[in-house]
C-alpha cells in the first residue's frame, strides 16, 4: 500500500524488506500457490530457514517429531504459519541484536502465536493476525536502532505506562513508535489493516469503534493478548476484553485456552 504522507516525511532509515519476503508475498496471496512453491523461497535463503527450522523444532510448537526442511515444517503447521515465522526471523534479523531488543522479539513472537492461533475461531484471518502481533512493537526496533542508549532509558523510566511512554517518544523524536512500526509495515508490503493495527493499537479502545469490524476484532484481540503475556489471568481479562466486542467471555477463553497452555508449557520445558 502507499505510504501516508506522515509516514512518508519520517526523516529515518527503515531497514530494507529481505528479498525472500519480497518473493513470499505474493505466492502467500495467490491462492493457486503450492506448498513446494513457498518453501522453496524460503529455503533459498540459507540462514532464514535454518532459523525457521530451529523455531519450528523449539518447545513452543510441540511437535512430537523434529522436522529438517521448510517444506517439512509447512505439513506440521501450515504454510501461513511457517510464512509467520519467516517474517519473524527476518524481522529479527534486520536490526543488530541487544538483550533490550531480544525481550521486544520474544514477546513479538508470543503474541503472534497467540494471535495467529486464536484468530480462525473469532473469524478472524490467521495470517493477518499473527503478523500483526509480530510486528506490534516493530516501532521500538526502530527507535532502538535509531536513538539506542537514549530510548532504552526513556523505556526504563515510562515502565509499564503506555500513556507516558508515548507522550515521551512524541516530546523527543515527533512522533511515537507505533508511527514508526507502520511505516515499517507499510514499507514491506504488509496488508492495510496491519499496518493500521500497528498504528492505533496504542490508542484509547473508544476510539476503536470507528474502524471496521475486521481491523478493530483484531486490536482487541491484541490487547487481550497483551494482557496475558504481561501476568494476566486468562478468565479475567477475557471478560474484561467481552465488555468491548461482540464476543462472549467464554467464547474467548475458549479460542485461547489452548494456545496460551502450549506457550506456558513451553516456558516450562525450555
Amino acid at each position: 500500500m502507499p505510504l501516508s504522507p506522515q509516514l512518508r516525511a519520517l526523516e529515518v532509515d527503515l531497514p530494507a524488506c529481505p528479498r525472500t519476503l519480497l518473493q513470499l508475498l505474493p505466492l502467500l496471496d495467490d491462492e493457486r500457490s503450492s506448498v513446494a512453491a513457498m518453501a522453496a523461497v524460503v529455503e533459498a535463503d540459507m540462514a532464514l530457514a535454518s532459523a525457521v527450522v530451529r523455531t519450528v523444532n523449539s518447545a513452543m510448537f510441540g511437535l512430537l517429531h523434529r522436522v529438517d526442511t521448510v517444506a517439512e515444517a509447512m505439513l506440521h503447521l501450515g504454510s501461513q504459519e511457517v510464512a509467520a515465522l519467516t517474517y519473524a526471523c527476518a524481522l529479527r534479523a534486520a536490526f543488530v541484536p541487544t538483550a533490550r531488543l531480544e525481550r521486544l522479539w520474544q514477546h513479538a513472537a508470543h503474541a503472534g502465536l497467540l494471535m495467529g492461533r486464536s484468530a480462525a475461531a473469532l473469524g478472524l484471518d490467521p495470517w493477518r493476525a499473527h503478523t500483526a502481533g509480530l510486528f506490534a512493537r516493530s516501532g521500538q526496533a526502530v527507535l532502538l536502532s535509531r536513538a539506542g542508549a537514549g530510548y532504552s532509558q526513556l523505556l526504563e523510566g515510562a515502565g509499564n505506562d503506555a500513556a507516558a511512554l508515548l507522550a515521551a517518544e512524541q516530546a523527543e523524536y515527533g512522533l511515537t513508535h507505533a508511527v514508526y512500526g507502520s511505516a515499517l509495515c507499510a514499507a514491506w508490503g504488509l496488508s492495510s489493516d496491519v499496518v493500521k493495527y500497528v498504528r492505533e493499537r496504542v490508542a484509547a479502545p473508544g476510539r476503536w469503534r470507528d474502524w471496521p469490524a475486521p481491523l478493530r476484532d483484531l486490536l482487541l484481540l491484541g490487547r487481550l493478548v497483551d494482557t496475558l503475556i504481561d501476568g494476566a489471568d486468562l478468565k479475567a481479562s477475557a471478560a474484561a476484553a467481552a465488555l468491548d466486542s461482540d464476543w462472549s467471555a467464554d467464547q474467548l477463553v475458549l479460542c485461547l485456552a489452548g494456545p496460551w497452555q502450549t506457550l506456558c508449557a513451553s516456558h516450562r520445558d525450555g
